[in-house]
């Protein structure tokens, strides 16, 4: 029996906002496990801290979990709720990541200060991304244009865009979704246009492994077409060693019983892509991810190298 049930999450309005949701998701069946309270308890991370430098420069994407996840360790929190596309592809030994809220919707998102399309902005306009995917990404659209680094919060970038230090910038719908910010979007962009980050609009809950009363009560709530997609998703990224500085971008779906899986990986200049697609039954979700990683890998072996 679990009476009391505490949720770690990072201290940024939208990943609060994530940790309510989860929090829902599971008053709705904690009276079965015996649980009477759930509350939130907000931890500050090293990547809410650095915010003028990339990711990839200070410790990569783990920034943003390393200070839950001890917390999850050490037991003073019961379940480490997460963007999944913060997760590392490495995931720690002793921790689970196999509750997955239903998907948000994936798609990436432009906004400009007077709602122009990014196919209509000047020549040198300065688009603000902290993506080197998304900057890749872009560059085939528009490669006449300036790509500068921006970090922060949603309200930061949205502000910085305000005070004119960027012409547009590129954020995911989903958080956008969940703050209620989407009238500030200028273009959606179609997953054939921009091909997300492995798990982006997911929602991940992450607890002990050894913590069965919690593994249970997640096993409930996890919803079981997002967890064959992401895992699809992260596959990919884990047969190649992905991390934050990793250009892939990588999108599954399915649609009538069958797993459909796309992936882009770009050269560290970002001059070479490589792209591959595959569908299979949705049974055979497990095995899609690991094969079109191994295919990828194997194509851009002589000229994508890690730093």
């Amino acid at each position: 029996m679990k009476k009391k049930i505490i949720i770690g999450t990072r201290k940024s309005k939208l990943a609060v906002i994530y940790a309510k949701i989860a929090k829902k998701k599971i008053q709705k069946i904690g009276l079965k496990f015996g649980t009477k309270s759930i509350q939130i308890k907000k931890i500050t991370t090293k990547g809410d801290l650095v915010q003028n430098r990339r990711l990839s420069d200070i410790g990569g994407k783990g920034l943003f979990t390393k200070k839950i996840e001890h917390e999850l360790l050490s037991k003073k929190i019961d379940i480490a709720v997460h963007a999944l596309k913060d997760i590392p592809s490495s995931e720690s030994k002793k921790l689970s990541v196999n509750c997955f809220l239903k998907r948000n919707d994936p798609r990436d998102v432009f906004i400009s200060r007077n709602k122009q399309k990014f196919q209509n902005l000047p020549k040198n306009s300065v688009i603000g991304t902290s993506s080197f995917r998304r900057e890749f990404q872009l560059k085939r659209i528009r490669n006449d244009l300036k790509y500068k680094l921006i970090r922060g919060n949603v309200d930061t970038r949205i502000k910085k865009l305000k005070n004119k230090l960027y012409d547009g910038i590129i954020l995911s719908y989903a958080g956008l979704k969940s703050l209620k910010m989407v009238n500030n979007i200028s273009q959606v962009f179609s997953l054939s246009e921009i091909i997300p980050s492995a798990g982006q609009g997911v929602i991940a809950l992450q607890c002990r492994k050894n913590d069965n009363i919690i593994i249970k009560l997640l096993k409930e709530i996890n919803h079981l077409p997002t967890k064959k997609c992401v895992n699809a998703e992260r596959d990919v990224l884990k047969v190649l060693d992905g991390d934050c500085e990793t250009p892939v971008g990588v999108s599954a779906k399915i649609k009538n019983k069958k797993l459909t899986l796309e992936t882009e990986l770009f050269s560290l200049d970002g001059k070479k892509r490589f792209y591959l697609k595959s569908t299979k039954k949705e049974n055979s979700a497990d095995l899609i991810g690991k094969e079109l990683g191994e295919k990828i890998k194997k194509r851009s072996k002589n000229l994508y190298k890690k730093r």
